[in-house]
């Protein structure tokens, strides 16, 4: 029997995203006002009830209990779940497999949605990309799959249909078309960019939907993010810098600035041997208030704040030429002037990848750029200037479309959903 409700899910690296097609009616779930996407983040705190979304966000940035020491925020779990290397993680003394990690998030999505748009019922599809990160064969990919199938299965949901994530994009776009069209739809993630042809429209509608090729890379936002950090923020805190040891002068370590690129990551600098490293580098550094503003970062666990000034930057260089990085917090201040130029060359090894991307797509359909009608970008990163550029130079300013760029892929996962 079909349910009179259709749930499509976009469980999404950095957030995730829900909405509901009931007849002629598309809704999309908030999590608070004007939260239309829910972070897929996890926060844990002694032995308290593990937090998600902007709860676990709220609550991370409070300061902690002195009964409760151990706090840990994590991020990116879908970039995991194709990895053999990645079984469990030990927290509080409690075992979390992958799965255990995702259940948690999509049963608090789940409850915040419900409270607005009521019950969600049992059958759903879920986005997935054309390729996992981490995945190198078909095997990782189908790890990949059975791990958020058992998630969702907790989160009680017991039919699981699972669609490419720019596919579901399609179905958004093609809500809108009176007439048929071939599309290329472009969907930048946080962590993967995916590529899909396929023909739209009403001629479409009804029958089984054909894809004429996909592909997937494994970047988009947080790549980007991560270059301004490794361009703008390292050199400020001293990286390349140096310091005396005794006879010689050595650089500061680079790896010190890798955990700066994941803002969940800087709090694995806090360790007792690594902050006592960072101390005696300081006695003999060339650069001492940039390592002392690196070690106060630190201390004060300053990642998320930090990264939403370097995340502050990135939008503003998508809409003028430069932008005041600036970031103050707890008594730190790091700002520099940023041109849109110098971004655009830091990011250009992914930029060339994406551009491969939508070469090896148009290759595998053996379409040529004149055959397109349209192209539909999706996803934050589909805001850069320069990433817009690709597809223009490629097909045309004129056969560009865009819009709901966060939210596109859960509303046409739930027009999917009501399709079938």
């Amino acid at each position: 029997m079909k349910s009179a409700r259709s749930v499509g899910i976009d469980f999404g690296t950095t957030n995730s995203a829900l909405a509901v097609a009931d007849g002629d009616s598309l809704q999309l779930a908030s999590f608070g006002p004007g939260l239309e996407t829910f972070r897929s983040v996890l926060f844990f705190e002694g032995n308290k009830r593990a937090l998600a979304g902007p709860a676990a966000i709220e609550r991370y940035l409070e300061e902690p209990d002195d009964d409760h020491p151990q706090r840990r925020l994590i991020q990116s779990i879908k970039s995991l779940l194709a990895s053999n290397v990645f079984t469990a993680t030990q927290i509080g003394g409690r075992r979390y497999s992958a799965a255990d990690l995702v259940t948690i998030i999509v049963r608090a999505l789940r409850t915040e949605a419900e409270q607005r748009l009521g019950p969600l019922g049992s059958h759903i599809v879920v986005g997935r990309p054309v390729h996992f990160v981490a995945a190198d064969n078909e095997q990782d990919e189908e790890m990949a799959l059975d791990r958020l199938r058992e998630a969702f299965g907790n989160a009680g949901f017991d039919k699981i249909r699972f669609e490419y994530e720019p596919v579901g994009a399609a179905y958004f776009y093609e809500s809108r078309l009176d007439h048929d069209e071939l599309i290329l739809i472009a969907d930048f993630g946080g962590g993967t960019s995916d590529f899909s042809l396929l023909p739209v429209g009403p001629a479409h509608r009804r029958k089984k939907r054909k894809i004429l090729a996909t592909e997937g890379i494994p970047l988009a936002g947080d790549a980007f993010d991560a270059r301004i950090v490794r361009n703008v923020v390292s050199p400020l805190l001293g990286e390349g810098s140096h310091y005396r040891s005794i006879d010689k002068m050595l650089p500061v370590p680079g790896s010190l600035y890798r955990k700066l690129e994941r803002w969940h990551h800087l709090s694995f600098l806090r360790s007792p041997d690594t902050m006592r490293m960072l101390k005696g580098i300081l006695v003999q550094a060339e650069e001492r208030e940039k390592l002392e503003t690196m070690i106060d970062l630190i201390e004060n666990d300053l990642g998320y704040h930090l990264h939403r000034a370097v995340q502050q930057t990135k939008f503003e260089l998508s809409r003028q030429l430069s932008s005041h990085f600036n970031f103050q917090h707890a008594g730190l201040k790091i700002e520099k002037i940023v041109e849109r130029g110098d971004f655009e060359e830091w990011i250009a090894p992914e930029l060339d990848q994406i551009a491969e991307g939508v070469e090896s797509v148009m290759k595998a359909a053996k379409i040529d750029a004149s055959q397109i009608d349209r192209v539909f970008l999706t996803g934050g990163t589909s805001l850069v200037p320069a990433v817009q550029h690709i597809f223009q130079n490629r097909f045309g300013a004129q056969k560009l479309s865009a819009g709901d760029e966060f939210t596109s892929v859960a509303k046409g996962l739930a027009l999917c959903a009501s399709s079938r």
